[in-house]
């Protein structure tokens, strides 16, 4: 049976911090001493509950952020983000930027993933504008944050598009290279 098969059959369920802590300690349990791996582990109080399954992606925003409007006007911080949402692709950030029309407001959305747009275009971006939140890949996001481009001391939620399967039916964390 090919994995697809398998995975086609599953029924997708919502992810739970169980579920990246494992994925964190698979990732770094080689090279990590025990206090090192220790320190990794974050508390279930540090996890929003995941959506269900029956919610819109604005509805989810909803839920979880019920006082965003506050959140969003005391942001004043340029090079940073209120809530950063993580996406296995720019083509399912696209889609996900769509669907928070509802929730998002007025606010200013930044796309942070390589397709179509250049680093240092999104460099000069976050140094000039203010932005309330911000989606993109993993990759992007991470070489943001290496360059000084993306502070995320002011970032108060980030969102992990985990139960998302692409067309072959991996999840973001089903990818190698994230």
């Amino acid at each position: 049976k090919k994995i697809s098969d398998v995975l086609q059959k599953s029924a997708p369920k919502p992810g739970v911090p169980a579920d990246l802590q494992n994925l964190l300690t698979q990732h770094f349990g080689e090279n990590r001493s025990v206090i090192e791996i220790e320190e990794l582990k974050l508390s279930d109080s540090c996890f929003l509950p995941a959506n269900d399954l029956t919610h819109s992606f604005s509805s989810y925003l909803k839920e979880i952020c019920p006082k965003w409007a506050k959140l969003r006007r005391n942001h004043k911080e340029k090079k940073s983000v209120v809530m950063l949402v993580l996406c296995s692709s720019a083509l399912r950030s696209l889609e996900l930027i769509k669907s928070m029309t509802a929730f998002k407001g007025d606010c200013r959305v930044i796309k942070l993933f390589a397709k179509h747009i250049k680093i240092k275009e999104q460099m000069n971006m976050l140094e000039k504008g203010m932005f309330h939140i911000g989606i993109g890949t993993p990759a992007r996001v991470k070489a943001l944050v290496e360059q000084d481009a993306l502070y995320l001391n002011s970032t108060k939620y980030v969102i992990l598009d985990w139960n998302w399967r692409d067309q072959k039916l991996r999840r973001m964390m089903d990818i190698p290279e994230v």
